[in-house]
């Protein structure tokens, strides 16, 4: 058994050495495969946060601009000189910003979407420089990237004045005015609200009763606004849970 597959092994070494139409399907299915990868650990991390385009999204976006420097590859292994890869990546950075745009969002003075177009983009990025070869960059750019997303994000929340409410109500309705309007009353600067369900998040254990939950994220001053927010939310018919994340 040893044997065979030492001598499958030799032969397939073999092939990649000596015909380049093998090689370049050996390389291309590593380069894909390891697009799909990169672009998943991004992903996963979008999607983690509840994010407009999640694991499958920038897996397909890794994977398409990857295969588009292996096409370009192909193009000038049977055609020398006919092609220029660089001209097809070119496309892809610029065709980016159509699926990009999707994702950023306008509600009332904030703006959402805006990191993860970013991250659309650049992961776009890392599937270029895996389907050319530039493995190194690849997997350093994916490193920086999660930092930035992951690690980044924990200390600008930890360092700055914006905390994370969450509210589990039975009716999102009648209730998110009144929250709008105790955190308004309570000097919070309110960033974003959004409605999600109960099994969007495992930040507090919730209750049997509670249908959806409002996620606001807004700037508190101190503990005491803090104290009084809650209080002043739970004190409200219709709200079953309450957690700030700060």
């Amino acid at each position: 058994m040893n044997a065979f597959i030492r001598e499958a092994i030799d032969f397939l070494a073999s092939l990649w050495h000596n015909d380049p139409q093998v090689s370049l399907a050996m390389r291309t299915v590593i380069r894909l495969m390891l697009a799909a990868l990169l672009g998943g650990f991004i992903g996963h991390e979008r999607q983690s946060s509840h994010r407009p385009a999640g694991l499958r999204t920038h897996m397909l976006v890794a994977v398409g601009a990857a295969l588009v420097m292996c096409t370009g590859a192909y193009i000038e292994l049977a055609s020398p000189g006919s092609s220029d890869p660089a001209r097809l990546g070119a496309q892809v950075i610029s065709g980016m910003g159509f699926l990009g745009a999707g994702t950023i969002l306008r509600e009332g003075f904030s703006v959402k979407g805006l990191t993860t177009a970013a991250s659309l983009w650049a992961v776009s990025c890392i599937g270029l420089a895996v389907g050319i070869g530039f493995w190194p960059g690849a997997a350093i750019a994916t490193a920086v990237m999660y930092l930035t997303l992951h690690a980044l994000n924990k200390v600008v929340k930890r360092y700055s004045k914006i905390r994370t409410i969450y509210v589990g109500v039975r009716d999102e309705y009648s209730v998110s005015e009144k929250v709008t309007e105790i955190l308004r009353n309570c000097g919070a600067k309110l960033r974003t609200l959004e409605i999600i369900f109960p099994e969007e998040t495992a930040a507090f254990q919730l209750n049997k009763h509670t249908g959806k939950i409002l996620k606001a994220m807004a700037y508190v001053d101190n503990e005491q606004d803090v104290a009084l927010i809650r209080e002043s939310i739970l004190g409200l018919q219709g709200v079953n849970d309450f957690y700030i994340e700060s």
